[in-house]
C-alpha cells in the first residue's frame, strides 16, 4: 500500500483483531449473498461466496477460542476439520461440510454442472446458519454486522 495515497479500507471490516476480521468479513460476504439472491440468477456466485462466509465463520470461532493463527488456515477444507476438532462441529457434520465443498468445487470448477436455484437457497441458509452458530459461541459478543 506504499506509495499508493490514502488507503480506503471495506467499511464494517474489523481490524482489532484477526479473528473480528474474520467475523467481520463473514458478515460481509452474507451481505453479499443478499444482495446476490435478490438480483436472481447468480447462482454459482451465491454458492461460492456462501462457501467464503462459512469458513470465515469458522476460522473467527477457531481464532477467538484457540490459539490458532490465520497461517494455521491456508488450505479451504482444513476449516471444517478444524471446525471439528475444536468442538464446533460433530464429526459428521465436519465430514459432510467437506464433502459439500468438494464436490461444489469439482463440479463448479471441472464438470458440466449448472448450479441451481435450490441449491444456491440451501448454501444461503446454511451459510447464515454456521455464521449464527459460531457467533453464538464466541464468548465475546457486539461483534457482527448481522445483528
Amino acid at each position: 500500500m506504499v506509495g499508493r495515497g490514502r488507503t480506503a479500507f471495506e467499511d464494517g471490516i474489523s481490524a482489532d483483531e484477526d479473528w473480528k476480521t474474520q467475523l467481520t468479513k463473514a458478515c460481509r460476504l452474507l451481505e453479499v449473498v443478499d444482495t446476490l439472491q435478490s438480483e436472481d440468477g447468480y447462482y454459482t456466485a451465491v454458492i461460492e461466496v456462501c462457501f467464503g462466509a462459512i469458513e470465515r465463520s469458522i476460522e473467527a470461532y477457531a481464532l477467538a477460542m484457540t490459539n490458532d493463527t490465520l497461517q494455521d488456515f491456508q488450505d479451504h477444507q482444513f476449516s471444517y476439520e478444524r471446525a471439528h476438532q475444536i468442538g464446533l462441529f460433530e464429526r459428521e457434520t465436519a465430514e459432510a461440510m467437506k464433502d459439500l465443498y468438494s464436490e461444489n468445487r469439482t463440479e463448479s470448477y471441472y464438470g458440466g454442472g449448472r448450479p441451481t436455484q435450490e441449491q444456491a437457497e440451501a448454501m444461503t441458509d446454511l451459510a447464515n446458519a454456521v455464521h449464527q452458530f459460531a457467533v453464538s459461541q464466541i464468548r465475546e459478543g457486539g461483534v457482527c454486522l448481522c445483528d
